[in-house]
């Protein structure tokens, strides 16, 4: 008999354009490999959907808020199903940005500096005392992101102090907290894990942007964007990159699958940036690249994380 797979995707989250071309990817290779699919859109009565449809494992395709934020895994422990990917409390670190750079740095891990700044900091300190703060702490360029997103929105690379306060304020429009970050200038670059117990890091994939800055738009529009792999950077480099995403894995506790995001620069120190626990699964992603680079065709790939989200029960 089949499994039963059960896909949660498109929600209402910034990213929900992007969760539905993941969604309609791994229900295709599911399908390819034999399993039963059932395709669910993210709404309130996922619940009770869920348990009239007694699926044997879940596959979450769900990016940014209450997909890669633990609120999905929350619900799925809830109701004893199991599911791909990582789950409640790594979720959760992953997406906060501040916390999960707290993790590596205890790790050994080089991040790049930062300040935090809250909606209830902006409340009673005012924009014009960030901007302040900001400049103090931070040296120009400097990047100004949502604490609690992802694919780069409401990311600003800053280079004049006059756009400060404009960018700090259009990340306040995504999330309650803001996180202003040291830029690093460098080669940027990232590498999958796949694996519960033992981890297995992918090649390392040097990104390439047509726009010099690796935005939504550089990343799932064709064309926009190159992926060089390997990574056309100096070997030890390679080498610490890829124990860097191992390292930030275990540290966050996660399973199944992550892709860290990193920084080689000119003297072949590696930072780390964020890890993504469901990283996108489009025609233009990262993962399905490196997979395919270390041998593993798209369809093995899905059904491999399939088949790890079963080793949990």
């Amino acid at each position: 008999m089949s499994t039963n797979v059960a896909l949660i995707y498109g929600g209402k989250s910034q990213e929900r354009e992007i969760s539905l071309r993941t969604g309609e990817q791994v229900t295709s290779a599911l399908l390819e490999k034999g399993f039963e699919v059932i395709a669910l859109d993210l709404d309130e009565d996922i619940a009770t959907t869920l348990l009239h449809a007694k699926p044997d494992v879940v596959f979450i395709a769900l990016h940014g808020k209450y997909g890669e934020d633990g609120c999905i895994q929350g619900l799925l422990e809830i109701l004893g199903l199991p599911y791909v990917g990582s789950g409640v409390l790594a979720s959760a670190l992953a997406m906060n940005k501040a916390i999960s750079k707290q993790l590596f740095r205890l790790e050994g891990l080089m991040c790049p500096k930062d300040v935090l700044f809250s909606s209830r900091m902006l409340r009673k300190a005012g924009i014009q005392n960030l901007v302040a703060r900001a400049e103090r702490d931070i040296p120009l360029p400097l990047v100004v992101k949502p604490n609690k997103q992802g694919s780069t929105i409401g990311l600003t690379v800053v280079e004049s102090p006059r756009d400060l306060e404009k960018a700090i304020l259009k990340a306040f429009e995504y999330d309650d907290e803001v996180l202003v970050e040291e830029y690093i200038s460098g080669t940027e670059i990232t590498v999958g894990v796949l694996g519960n117990d033992e981890l297995r890091a992918l090649p390392v994939i040097e990104i390439r942007s047509v726009k010099g800055l690796y935005d939504y738009e550089a990343k799932y529009t064709p064309g926009m964007s190159e992926h060089i792999i390997p990574a056309e950077i100096d070997e030890s480099a390679y080498k610490a990159a890829q124990e860097a995403a191992l390292k930030a894995h275990r540290a966050l506790g996660c399973r199944g699958i992550s892709r860290s995001d990193l920084i080689v620069t000119s003297e072949n120190q590696v930072y780390i940036l964020e890890v993504n626990t469901i990283p996108g699964m489009t025609r233009t992603s990262l993962i399905p690249d490196a997979a395919k680079a270390a041998g593993i065709e798209f369809p093995d790939l899905i059904a491999s994380l399939v088949e790890l989200a079963l080793e949990e029960t």
